[in-house]
């Protein structure tokens, strides 16, 4: 890999300058997706910022306004937080889902949110949006594992972080340090589609630092579902995560989020007004899934997603709902 400066801050502030003073500076939690990508010359920063040194970044904090999560906590210590494992099952859930236990050890909350997608194209190069004489790559090569949603353009590649998807159905923020100071975002506004000239999929400055995310006080019922080829380490195919706020065994209102099916995670509001005033059974499970992918527009290779998308919308519902997927 190429030559880099190294910057160890102990700040928010002094990891701000540190990105800020030199072009090309990348920040560095675990490490467990940029040192791949620079192996592969995918990313050759000029400066890595270590961020973990930097104080409270580890930790994580319960308080009545919800629960504060360092973006520098390892997945590990948060699967081990017994606030997420009493009050957020669908956000350990999909924490338990990502990688191996060794992978866990390292990787760190914010870098799975921040991490850059999975789509080969990309990692051999060719961009975000992969492009050749004018015409995408994606779209005339291998897209098996690529988006069924938003396929109208050329970002077809899917984002590629698990959390993402249950923080943001649970309502979660991101806190974010700046060259002005702090801000707090929705997490769901981190991403973005790039377009040709911005081949940037998320809304993070490069000399910006994220610092934590903040989750509401639980209430209602959450879960998570995924699909994906092995049992062992593997990236989703299909993630649904769901919150429910329920009115006696009737869903009040609902947010279903869905991951690994776009180029940004995707809530389908029109799952979520198919369950509205019901009770959650197989039967109105199938009908919130079958909302959900009325708008689905699958590559020459991925059809297959769209039943997938289905599999993992319904057994996150009747997770969520505290019966077994296969009971009515």
């Amino acid at each position: 890999m190429k030559a880099f400066e190294f910057a160890g801050p102990t700040t928010p502030e002094l990891a701000v300058q540190a990105l800020a003073g030199k072009a090309g500076a990348e920040a560095l939690g675990g490490g467990t997706d940029l040192v791949n990508r620079m192996k592969d010359y995918v990313s050759s920063p000029s400066r890595i910022v270590y961020l973990k040194d930097i104080a409270g970044f580890r930790h994580t904090d319960a308080t009545p306004t919800g629960l504060t999560i360092g973006a520098g906590i390892t997945l590990a210590n948060l699967l081990a937080d017994p606030v997420v494992a009493k009050d957020y099952p669908g956000l350990r859930q999909a924490a338990l889902e990502v990688g191996t236990p060794q992978i866990r050890a390292m990787a760190t909350v914010g870098g799975n949110l921040l991490q850059r997608p999975r789509c080969w194209y990309y990692r051999s190069g060719f961009g975000l949006l992969a492009m050749k004489d004018g015409k995408s790559m994606v779209r005339a090569g291998d897209n098996r594992y690529h988006a069924i949603f938003m396929t109208e353009g050329d970002a077809l590649f899917v984002a590629p972080s698990s959390l993402a998807i249950p923080l943001i159905a649970l309502g979660a923020t991101a806190t974010i340090q700046g060259g002005e100071g702090k801000r707090t975002i929705p997490v769901e506004r981190l991403y973005q589609v790039p377009k040709p000239g911005m081949e940037r999929e998320l809304t993070i400055k490069a000399e910006e630092v994220l610092l934590s995310i903040t989750v509401p006080p639980a209430k209602g019922k959450n879960a998570s579902y995924e699909a994906r080829w092995k049992q062992s380490h593997d990236w989703p195919l299909a993630l649904c995560s769901v919150n429910l706020t329920m009115d006696g065994e009737a869903v009040s209102d609902a947010r279903i989020i869905l991951g690994a099916v776009a180029p940004v995670p995707l809530r389908s509001s029109a799952a979520e007004d198919s369950i509205k005033g019901k009770a959650i059974n197989m039967t109105t499970a199938d009908v919130a899934a079958a909302a959900a992918v009325s708008t689905a527009k699958p590559l020459s290779m991925n059809k297959y997603k769209v039943n997938l998308t289905k599999t993992v919308i319904k057994r996150a519902l009747m997770s969520a709902a505290g019966k077994h997927y296969w009971e009515a």
